[in-house]
């Protein structure tokens, strides 16, 4: 059995900015607070929802430097450094290993569609670059292309994939994950409103958007999951189905930065291509907060 890499809630992060779109490390210093005094398990910096796409190499290396000394070995950092480009992935990999993270984030390659095949290819390489674990990320309606559980398997032998983040909504394809490989491949849940079930199949935790906003909440739920107390995770998980659903009412991260916003913690706005939310998602955005007493 691999050693998971962390178990429980996992937060996201966003990446705050200034109105003028640089990255607002104060803001980014207070969020970390919160999230360890929320009791979050561990924090993935540079990841979809930390616009890393965006990011300036050096702006890359200062998030995950400044991310990695202000928790301090109190939680795990887990890089977010995915590329559709292998040998870009390889550098950013051995870039954050340098700047101390604790594990890697490896999104399947976007655009270029790898095949099966392609996809074991690059995986290895990223796994083979550092000393680090790696937990894959297979997202498809952002990518165009998941991994298949048989590809699962073939990736689980290696000795330094950790894991993988399932943000494909496919809960029968995540039961066949878990069949073929046990515990030779810890899952995670990357969608907050199936934590559930994908824990009730055996997975580990989640890395979670609304964790930004209620990391307690989110941490208690995966505990709940843990102790096998599903009915209870259950109620949660529903009382929380609101929120979930609406910070994906526009394209993550828009809906949770405008999310923070809105209860005062200057996240700062997305970088194009991404937009800012339109008058009905703030609305909606609004009315959960105040429903949950956040707002």
């Amino acid at each position: 059995m691999k050693q998971p890499v962390f178990t429980g809630a996992a937060a996201a992060i966003v990446t705050p900015m200034h109105p003028d779109f640089s990255v607002n490390f104060a803001a980014l210093d207070r969020l970390l607070d919160e999230l360890i005094q929320g009791g979050i398990d561990a924090v993935v910096p540079c990841g979809t929802t930390g616009e890393s796409s965006t990011l300036t190499e050096e702006e890359y290396a200062q998030v995950i430097a400044f991310v990695v000394q202000k928790v301090n070995h109190r939680v795990p950092v887990i890089a977010g450094a995915g590329s559709n480009n292998t040998a870009h992935a390889v550098a950013r990999s051995q870039l954050a290993a340098r700047l101390g993270a604790d594990a890697l984030l490896h999104v399947t390659p976007y655009y270029n569609k790898a095949s099966q095949e392609g996809l074991v290819a690059h995986f290895t390489a990223v796994a083979d670059a550092t000393p680090l674990p790696v937990i894959l990320y297979a997202v498809p309606s952002r990518t165009g292309v998941t991994v298949r559980p048989e590809t699962c398997l073939r990736l689980a032998s290696h000795p330094k994939i950790a894991g993988i983040k399932e943000a494909s909504g496919d809960l029968s394809a995540i039961a066949r994950i878990r069949a073929l490989c046990g515990e030779e491949l810890p899952v995670y849940s990357g969608n907050d409103d199936q934590i559930v079930p994908i824990m009730s199949l055996g997975g580990l935790g989640v890395i979670s958007v609304a964790a930004n906003l209620l990391p307690g909440q989110v941490h208690r739920l995966c505990q709940l999951c843990l102790e096998s107390d599903y009915p209870q995770a259950s109620q949660l998980q529903l009382e929380l189905l609101g929120l979930c659903g609406t910070l994906f009412a526009d394209v993550n991260p828009i809906p949770v930065k405008a999310a923070l916003n809105l209860l005062g913690k200057e996240a700062g706005p997305c970088r194009l291509p991404l937009s800012p939310p339109g008058p009905a998602v703030r609305e909606r955005l609004a009315q959960e907060l105040r429903s949950l007493d956040l707002l």
